[in-house]
């Protein structure tokens, strides 16, 4: 594979090695540092003794990548946020109690059902000067007051630290909001937050307000919402107002990436500006004016897109394009694919986690390795059908490319992806050109009204193309369970195959056999594991009790009758069942007594009534059962007390203060999430 032949290939992994490195193993500054300076020296030294002895030059290499490492894992570690001394983190007391907090609004995120929620940055802590980033959630008014990006607020309260999963194998939110560098929540009333009278004015101020100026104009020209929120998310990349309908559409339909803007959108806008800039001669000011121009559209579009991960990937990448272009050179596209990569996670190294991030790297890789290879299986002699395969090429190398995480991260397919591209591509163009022009006439307050209503009937019937294909449910695999480790053993056999494709010989036909090997032993020890393992699991189901048996890969499940009749569908169950490739075998009424490896398991239900002299080893409390706790716990002696979520949660602090006063451990899953029994 020529692609890792690339000395800057191989630096730009070992410096993601590294990044990987430092999130996962969190060590000392100092010594980090001390490391640093030693393999500095050493690179310095290795680079002069291999000017004049040539036979040391494959240690100068060694010493290159290991000092590539070296400072992926020191970038790491200055980014994260946790290290910094006057990190709001380091501060205990602010989660115990409350403190008033200083803070501004980065970015308006999208509004759960009962608050606003915001990124705001923390400035000082009662007078204290401390920094991070938290999630503000202001609880819904009748007014609905929104704050502004910039706005100064104080505000007296305590900070949340973010919950791991309240049951097993749940999307961790927790773990998500980390790699973005937020550990904690901060929840308020309108009424109790002071807004400061200068605004904070930098570049995501004035982003927002351009933004902002946009939606207003469009809004005061009659633009339909749906069509308007669904505009604002393929132009400027923000799908906070999207509805979770018409986003549930484009997933089934295959088509979610372009409602986030991407390259192929970035693609479009270098397209258009090249073409508005065609009649400037191509002399040698003319060639500059051209580069500058470009540039500065690209940047001005990423900006105004919000600087997600995915937009300065893209905006870098075409401007590195555009540069080689203006050299008269020929851009060697991988070459532009790694120097982004490099340069976007020198400055943001979080964005390595980011799925978006990560989805358009690899669909991009794919669409330069493997579309060549695919394109040349036939070659169509019409212009038309030239323009249909090239598009089913590229959509299908991206999908092959992206597969395996898309998988591994959503567990679906959408089967009818290929149709989906093929004739949104084409809308998708016009859009892009049409809403360029309606969005940046608007930022000037003109009112294009047939462009804008071109506008608004494109993206009406986009929608309703989106909306016949997703309603083809039985093209949409669901449920497609996929370990890491087969993720990983996955793409090892994809490159192997493609590698042996393009030109086959007998090396690489016995790494492909290896490679399925890989995948099968992996597959089988996954299996295995599985196989042999034994589970009690009480759920944190809200306001209601859900208790699951799973022997292998069989699951039982005790609950009540509504719980009962949808439990193939329960979004609780469905995570837990995908992620350790198990099915739902059995559907019991719940009853009192469960009897799980040797372990005997009473459930108290509303009724309040308990047999004596059973000595339970768990007593699981449901219902918000009226009971004296105390004398439960004398006559039951339990070794564990659980109370699930459909218990109140004052009768829940009465039950902890029971079995703290007698020594008994007391877990409610409303606190601590759901409960394991191996």
């Amino acid at each position: 594979m020529k692609v890792l032949q690339f000395p800057l290939a191989r630096i730009t992994f070992g410096f993601v090695i590294g990044l990987l490195f430092g999130h996962y193993f969190q060590l000392s500054i100092k010594a980090l540092f001390v490391v640093l300076f030693i393999f500095i020296c050493v690179f310095v030294m290795l680079y002069f003794l291999s000017k004049k002895n040539s036979k040391l030059s494959t240690y100068f290499g060694i010493g290159t990548y290991l000092l590539s490492v070296i400072i992926g894992l020191s970038t790491q570690i200055i980014h994260t946020d946790l290290f910094k001394k006057n990190n709001y983190t380091h501060n205990k007391e602010i989660f115990e109690q409350p403190h008033i907090i200083s803070l501004t609004i980065r970015e308006k995120l999208k509004s759960s059902t009962f608050s606003d929620r915001y990124l705001a940055i923390v400035n000082h802590i009662d007078q204290k000067e401390q920094t991070g980033r938290i999630i503000l959630n202001i609880q819904n008014d009748s007014l609905h007051h929104v704050l502004e990006v910039g706005n100064s607020l104080l505000i007296k309260g305590t900070l949340a630290k973010n919950k791991p999963p309240n049951n097993p194998n749940q999307f961790d939110y927790s773990k998500y909001l980390e790699n973005k560098q937020i550990y904690a929540q901060l929840y308020a009333d309108v009424d109790e937050i002071k807004i400061g009278t200068e605004i904070e004015k930098n570049i995501w101020y004035y982003s927002s307000k351009l933004r902002t100026r946009i939606i207003r104009n469009l809004e005061k020209n009659d633009f339909n919402k749906t069509e308007l929120n669904v505009a604002i998310a393929l132009i400027m990349g923000q799908q906070q107002d999207i509805s979770p309908d018409i986003i549930r559409d484009y997933q089934y339909a295959g088509a979610v990436h372009i409602l986030s803007v991407s390259g192929l959108h970035i693609g479009f806008i270098l397209l258009f500006v090249t073409f508005i800039l065609k009649p400037i001669p191509n002399t040698k000011r003319g060639s500059f004016v051209k580069l500058i121009t470009i540039l500065i559209s690209l940047s001005m579009f990423g900006i105004i897109a919000g600087l997600a991960p995915s937009v300065v990937r893209s905006v870098t990448m075409f401007s590195f394009v555009a540069i080689g272009n203006h050299l008269r050179r020929s851009v060697n596209i991988y070459h532009t694919l790694l120097v982004s990569i490099l340069l976007i996670l020198l400055f943001e190294p979080s964005f390595l986690f980011d799925v978006g991030f990560q989805l358009s790297y690899i669909a991009l890789f794919f669409i330069i390795w493997l579309q060549p290879l695919l394109s040349s299986i036939w070659k169509p002699k019409y212009k038309v059908s030239k323009y249909i395969w090239d598009i089913l090429t590229v959509s299908f190398a991206a999908q092959i490319g992206t597969l395996p995480l898309s998988i591994y991260y959503f567990h679906q397919f959408p089967g009818l992806f290929f149709v989906t591209n093929m004739i949104v591509i084409p809308i998708l163009s016009i859009i892009m050109i049409l809403g360029v022009l309606v969005m940046l006439l608007a930022a000037f307050n003109i009112i294009a009204l047939f462009l804008s209503q071109l506008l608004e009937w494109s993206i009406y019937y986009l929608n309703k193309i989106i909306n016949a294909i997703a309603s083809l449910e039985q093209f949409i695999i669901e449920d497609i369970p996929l370990h890491f480790y087969l993720l990983l053993s996955a793409y090892l056999l994809l490159f192997t195959l493609i590698i042996w494709f393009k030109k086959p010989s007998f090396n690489k036909l016995a790494m492909v056999l290896i490679s399925i090997l890989i995948l099968q032993f992996s597959y089988f020890t996954i299996a295995y594991k599985i196989q042999t393992e034994e589970e009690f699991i009480v759920f944190n189901s809200r306001k209601s009790t859900m208790i699951a048996e799973r022997n292998g890969e069989n699951i039982l499940i005790y609950a009540n009758d509504s719980i009962l009749k949808t439990a193939q569908r329960n979004n609780l169950l469905k995570s837990y069942r995908i992620e350790n490739l198990s099915t739902l075998q059995q559907k019991k009424r719940l009853q009192n007594f469960i009897f799980f490896n040797g372990k005997k398991i009473f459930v108290l239900d509303s009724s309040g009534i308990y047999p004596k002299n059973i000595n339970p080893d768990i007593v699981v409390l449901t219902q918000s059962a009226k009971i004296n706790a105390d004398r439960l716990i004398q006559i039951m002696k339990p070794k564990l007390v659980i109370a699930d979520a459909s218990n109140f949660k004052n009768i829940q602090k009465l039950w902890k203060a029971s079995c703290k006063k007698q020594k008994i451990p007391f877990h409610a899953t409303a606190e601590k999430g759901f409960y394991k029994l191996n």
